[in-house]
């Protein structure tokens, strides 16, 4: 009788034990995959579009939940990403515009004397702005950054000197996928050092390797893995017949033998230029598409391997709306504009356990709630004298409450647009339009007329954010003080 009651005893200490683990594991912070895409449309998943390859993403959707009233900050790539590093508008952390230079747009090869001086060079993330990784390391977490990082080249603007441990990737607005060169400028680095080591080797798997390696190395601590992708950002060639499209391995280009893969002769400025077809356009988009998708089914892949899944938090989006062959219906517009075309993007979130698998979440979300939410999953602590501008939206994307944001601005040199409930007013220049998206999701009536009460309505909101934004204590590299 007491030999069964010792390994009664036993049993008992070692099922306390366990239990103990397991709660300790319950309560352990989640580690964190933020994955972005670069001007994917947002129709352009598997699940809501035949012609596009994404098993992943798909997967995703189906384990996790799919977001369809989801936005962006601007509609194009470098302010969006700086505020969704920040949680900040691009008024209020001072990137509101892009990082970029004009004259590659008509051919022109900077000399490398002549571009350490020009903007793209040396225009930067104010160092005074405290970005996520920051926030996540003072919590413990190791965070790395593999892809597309578009905040400054200089070295005080690296990923590294802002909170990132780790950083492979190019510091611009594009590349091309094999050169790794910006319109002749070489612009991939290791760390804060330049490299040309990996030249021709397709930048969609050297982000996908280097992301798989920081998994394996970290697998034993919460980490912050952010993947940033070019693809399907069309390439950055002086070459017309190669810039005018993305790039796709051959490999990924003929899952898609229906398109024709050729070239066409065009009249620019008094002579000839050839440019990709709209087959070869349609191609590279969908190939560099599924190679993305390929790769972030790798890295799903390893978190099955090492356990890892039921605690990381994955998410997902485009950085902006979609341009050239990307498909955004049934919304109206594209990239650089205020449409729904141009700040409404495909996403999708994943987290074992809280997030329900298989659902559809239709609240109105942005970028500016990733800083708050991920704070929150790592319990890192909010940085002090800091205004963020979104919420935790965890419960929304748990279903357990709708959520807080009700309203939603945005400003492109001359373009504006607000969006307040489910009123939508945009001023283009001289046009305005006023839309009701609760029955006019793709902007087809224009209510700017029959409606005047509300466009005013609207034109106020907009001025007192923008009232907001300028009384924000100031922040370069745009802003004049």
């Amino acid at each position: 009788m007491r030999g069964t009651e010792s390994c009664c005893g036993v049993l008992l200490v070692v099922l306390l034990l366990m239990a103990a683990a397991s709660s300790t594991h319950a309560a352990a912070p989640p580690n964190i995959v933020l994955i972005v895409s670069d001007d994917q449309g947002y129709n352009d998943l598997g699940v809501l579009n035949s012609s596009v390859i994404s098993p992943a993403l798909d997967r995703l959707a189906r384990e996790g939940t799919r977001l369809t009233n989801f936005y962006v900050t601007w509609p194009a790539c470098t302010p969006s990403r700086g505020a969704l590093l920040t949680g900040r508008y691009p008024q209020r952390n001072g990137v509101y515009d892009m990082i970029r230079n004009e004259a590659p747009d008509f051919d022109y090869l900077y000399r490398p004397a002549e571009y350490e001086v020009t903007f793209e060079r040396i225009g930067g993330m104010d160092e005074r702005e405290v970005l996520l990784p920051a926030v996540l390391a003072q919590a413990g977490y190791r965070c790395g950054i593999f892809g597309k990082w578009d905040l400054g080249s200089l070295r005080r603007f690296l990923p590294q000197q802002r909170g990132f441990h780790e950083f492979y990737g190019f510091v611009n607005t594009g590349i091309d996928y094999f050169t790794h060169e910006r319109y002749g400028v070489p612009s991939m680095y290791s760390g804060n050092e330049l490299t040309t080591a990996d030249r021709g080797t397709y930048c969609t798997d050297l982000f996908r390797d280097h992301a798989l390696n920081f998994i394996r190395k970290n697998q034993k601590q919460p980490f912050f893995l952010y993947v940033p992708f070019n693809a399907p950002h069309s390439a950055s060639n002086l070459d017309r017949a190669i810039r005018g499209a993305p790039q796709a391995p051959e490999e990924y280009r003929q899952l898609f033998p229906h398109l024709n893969y050729d070239t066409r002769i065009v009249m620019r400025d008094g002579r000839e230029i050839e440019v990709p077809t709209t087959g070869r356009k349609k191609q590279e988009y969908l190939g560099s598409v599924a190679a993305m998708d390929a790769a972030i089914g790798q890295i799903l892949k390893l978190l099955d391997d090492l356990q890892l899944t039921e605690r990381t938090f994955v998410f997902f989006c485009s950085d902006n709306g979609g341009s050239g062959a990307a498909d955004n219906s049934p919304l109206r517009g594209h990239k650089g504009q205020m449409f729904e075309g141009g700040i409404r993007v495909c996403a999708v979130a994943r987290y074992p356990g809280m997030i329900p698998a298989g659902s559809v979440n239709n609240e109105f979300l942005t970028t500016l709630e990733l800083f708050p939410t991920l704070a929150k999953l790592s319990t890192a602590l909010l940085p002090e004298n800091v205004i963020l501008d979104g919420a935790d939206m965890l419960p929304v994307l748990a279903g357990q409450q709708p959520s807080a944001r009700q309203e939603m601005y945005w400003q492109r040199r001359d373009h504006s647009a607000a969006r307040v409930g489910n009123w939508k007013w945009i001023r283009q220049g001289k046009e305005e339009f006023l839309f009701d998206l609760s029955f006019d999701t793709g902007e087809q009536k224009n209510l700017i007329a029959d409606r005047p009460e509300q466009a005013e309505t609207m034109r106020n909101h907009f001025k007192q954010w923008e009232e907001t934004m300028e009384a924000a204590e100031p922040r370069g590299p745009f802003r004049d003080y």
